[in-house]
């Protein structure tokens, strides 16, 4: 039962990490990255559908991706649809072939995205405390319904703690790491 409690709060904390590895991914430094395109969504015949699943999302070079529908049709499309999203993207089509430049990233808007970063971080960390919160509770139950030792029980908190500490603190040095990106360009 102990080790079911620490299973399920490690899976549940690993989730928590993969979300914001993904969250931070979408937030765009000054390089190119083909992910970045990965949430816009354009209308394909009916269906909404995310552009690398319509198209070959590739990078010319570091602050350049390009963009080759597989039906020419589409280019428009999918030029509306990036210059339409939150990115603040400007895409341009020549032929059948979408360019989007990545625009240089201003000092005022570094320090905005570094507080959207820092805010996806701290929602993470709360997360992996609920977790944890969450294990701690399910561990006392057992204790008051009898089926663990007060030992056990004490050593699983202790355990659930040493994996929360160390997956706040990937967190943080995820964090950092994202930081030192927006800042370097």
């Amino acid at each position: 039962m102990i080790a079911d409690i620490k299973k399920s709060a490690e899976q549940k904390m690993a989730k928590s990490l993969e979300a914001l590895k993904h969250d931070l991914g979408k937030v765009r430094t000054g390089r190119a990255h083909a992910g970045i395109l990965d949430h816009v969504m354009v209308d394909y015949y009916g269906t909404m559908t995310a552009i690398p699943k319509v198209a070959n999302v590739t990078l010319a070079d570091a602050r350049t991706i390009t963009v080759q529908p597989w039906e020419k049709k589409l280019a428009h499309t999918i030029e509306k649809a990036i210059r339409d999203s939150d990115l603040g993207l400007n895409p341009s089509t020549s032929g059948d072939t979408i360019r989007v430049p990545m625009p240089a990233l201003t000092e005022e808007r570094r320090r905005d995205l570094i507080k959207v970063v820092r805010h996806e971080a701290e929602n993470a960390r709360v997360a992996v405390r609920n977790v944890r919160r969450e294990a701690n509770e399910h561990l006392k139950k057992l204790l008051k319904d009898h089926k663990v030792a007060e030992d056990d029980e004490r050593r699983a908190q202790d355990e659930v703690q040493k994996l929360t500490d160390r997956t706040i603190a990937e967190i943080d040095r995820l964090l950092h790491a994202k930081e030192a990106d927006l800042m370097a360009m």
